[in-house]
């Protein structure tokens, strides 16, 4: 009788997209499918956490009623949020108040001026965008708000406490006459705006040190040949996202000139430029693509980080024109993340991707079924970085929080690619496998395998239930609510049914049970003859 034989597969790699079945059985550790999980930083993949309303079981929306949240950001100890013709501020999710106010003070309001005011409505609010002009006279920082269609809106409140207690500072910015501006971003202490209504190519900066205005000394523009769609400050110099091109701008407090970076790479959404790890990623015609600084001194290169998952990519691209799209970055986790939602085409249409920074590269996973419409980060007055996204329901959400979608199962899945054991032409009897699975709390997660490519020739074995208690770790576990005695790693061994020349696994899970990391396999088999 033949002997069996092991097989050890480490979870590394990430989701691959852009490769053949033969091809992927020489990355066993990569995943064909890995939705609602992440790479983990150290290793592994471990699904990923849940949103919850801001204002948990007492959340209000901002406008009362249901409409898409176009805009979030974490300021001071609350989150402004940009829904319908208003920009609203709470501190809690429950008690909104609407900032979008006329004629305020130049000296500051007191709370009753304030919220006694006319409201200022923004006509045909789009998609927001968010830059805060920091500064030690300031509290909280200085907000500009731009959306495409009206004159960014300024907001500064000043003070701690209540609400009530605060002073209040609004007005809207002047850049071009009347013009509406769709981009805003600070660079070398000025408000940079761009995506100006009928002025599409040209790039406006403040007066040093002051992002109300354009008029004054230190202010002006810079015209371009092509149509803007983003800008980032990056180290000393303003990158300016193009259509077909990118263009860098160099000492604006000097004498400011235009450099070209690309000529033949653009930019598909503003939404999608981010900085992380040193880079600035973007979503290009034909990928996430990153624009690194080299060891030369003002030299750039560019990069395409999402070639395994081109596919999905490909996607995007092919129908930008009706998502809507957003990203954001977790900087605790290295991980930046794309969302593109089109609420007309269901809850499975809503999704995302993710990509976690590893000392190789990026690796990939999906989102499906979280529908953001809008998300940011920021620290709080803690100095704790914190996320929240909108949706079309109207309310805003805690990101990346908790066990479920806003009460809602997590349906997550990782399938392996399919392993041949290095010899497709052999047929191999299933023994048994061994799981490292890593849980946060106790799960039940589902096994199942499949052989020969999920053939209908072969009888294919029942899912198999697993259950794996959470570990009792000394000094932070509650007797009674873990299993003393188990590893805080723990393999799980399951016997296996079945045989085929090649098989694969899948770990899924659709609950609201706690995260757990998928380590690595251990299979054991024993091979039975060539056919």
């Amino acid at each position: 009788m033949a002997k069996s034989q092991p097989f050890t597969v480490a979870c590394n790699g990430g989701l691959i997209k852009s490769v053949n079945s033969i091809d992927l059985l020489k990355t066993p550790g990569a995943a064909k499918i890995l939705e609602n999980f992440e790479v983990s930083v150290e290793g592994g993949y471990r699904r990923i956490n849940g949103y919850a309303k801001f204002g948990t079981t007492s959340a209000t929306k901002p406008t009362g009623s249901t409409t898409n949240i176009l805009g979030v950001f974490p300021y001071a100890d609350g989150v402004v949020a940009c829904a319908a013709t208003g920009i609203y501020f709470s501190q809690d999710g429950i008690t909104w108040v609407e900032i979008t106010r006329s004629s305020v003070d130049a000296n500051g309001d007191n709370y009753t001026t304030f919220t006694g005011r006319s409201t200022l409505t923004r006509t045909n609010q789009g998609q927001c965008q968010f830059a805060l002009f920091e500064g030690a006279a300031y509290d909280y920082g200085q907000l500009i708000i731009s959306d495409g269609a009206n004159k960014p809106y300024y907001f500064r409140m000043e003070g701690t406490g209540a609400l009530a207690s605060r002073t209040y500072f609004a007005s809207e910015v002047t850049v071009n006459s009347t013009k509406g501006v769709k981009y805003v971003t600070i660079h070398d202490k000025h408000l940079i705006a761009a995506g100006v209504e009928d002025n599409e190519s040209t790039i406006y900066y403040s007066k040093l040190l002051d992002p109300t205005d354009f008029t004054g000394t230190g202010s002006g523009s810079v015209t371009i040949s092509d149509q803007i769609v983003g800008i980032k400050s990056f180290r000393q110099d303003l990158f300016i996202f193009c259509e077909n091109s990118i263009h860098k701008l160099q000492d604006i407090n000097g004498t400011p000139s235009v450099v070209p970076v690309a000529e033949n790479v653009g930019c598909l959404s503003g939404y999608s430029i981010q900085e992380i790890g040193g880079d600035i990623v973007f979503l290009a015609q034909d990928g996430i693509r990153t624009v690194a600084g080299t060891a030369r001194i003002g030299d750039v290169e560019l990069g395409t980080v999402s070639k395994n998952i081109q596919p999905i990519m490909v996607t995007i691209a092919q129908n930008i024109d009706d998502y809507i799209i957003d990203s954001v970055v977790i900087r605790e986790k290295s991980q930046y993340r794309l969302y593109y939602s089109n609420a007309a085409l269901g809850n499975t249409s809503q999704k995302g991707i993710i990509g976690t920074l590893r000392p190789d590269g990026f690796q990939w996973s999906e989102t499906v079924g979280l529908e953001v419409t809008s998300v940011n980060s920021n620290f709080d007055t803690d100095g704790v970085e914190v996320y929240y996204h909108g949706d079309t329901n109207g309310y805003v959400y805690t990101h990346d929080t908790g066990y479920e979608f806003d009460g809602s199962n997590i349906n997550a899945k990782y399938q392996t690619s399919d392993y041949d054991y290095g010899d497709l032409g052999t047929l191999k009897t299933m023994h048994y496998v061994k799981l490292s699975i890593a849980p946060e709390a106790a799960v039940t997660p589902t096994l199942r395998v499949r052989y020969d490519y999920d053939t209908t020739d072969l009888p294919q074995p029942s899912d198999y239930s697993l259950d794996i208690p959470a570990p009792a770790i000394f000094g932070s576990t509650t007797f009674g609510s873990a299993n003393f005695g188990a590893g805080e790693q723990p393999l799980t061994r399951v016997a296996l049914q079945g045989s085929g020349h090649s098989n694969s696994f899948r770990i899924s899970s659709d609950d609201k049970k706690a995260s757990y990391i998928i380590n690595g396999l251990y299979i054991d088999f024993i091979p039975s003859g060539r056919r």
